[in-house]
């Protein structure tokens, strides 16, 4: 009998997708779990200091790993997305990320990843707060 590990990066299709310098556009792509370091490491960039929003950026900088075939995302390609794009990104790193989130109950055949429980909430990434 094999155990594997529970997967820590998992596969996206962004809805619209990534057009690159190319005039290329990219829908799948990777995302991974995100560490403290992380979360912490933006709150000392100036980028945030100024524009507290910003964090979400630089969060989905780190934590995405693959976008189509490039696999070195700065903050100027998650600028780049589309609002929708990003905004499914940002719900997935909450998924993902989300304390009651259990890398065991993704689907090994699809890679789909299940909804947080809903008794959490964020007004930004990297800030989730408790509602009870």
């Amino acid at each position: 009998m094999t155990i594997t590990s529970p997967p820590f990066e998992f596969p996206f299709l962004l809805p619209h997708g990534y057009v690159d310098a190319d005039g290329v556009c990219h829908r799948s792509g990777a995302m991974r779990m995100a560490t403290a370091r992380d979360e912490l490491a933006p709150l000392v960039d100036l980028r945030v200091r100024e524009n507290p929003h910003y964090l979400g950026v630089l969060l989905l900088s780190l934590v995405i790993t693959r976008l189509g075939k490039q696999t070195e995302i700065r903050p100027e390609t998650v600028e780049s997305l589309f609002a929708g794009d990003l905004a499914y990104l940002q719900e997935m790193y909450e998924r993902i990320n989300s304390p009651s989130f259990s890398p065991d109950s993704v689907c090994t055949t699809c890679g789909n990843v299940p909804t947080a429980d809903s008794a959490w909430t964020s007004d930004r990434l990297g800030e989730s707060v408790p509602t009870r």
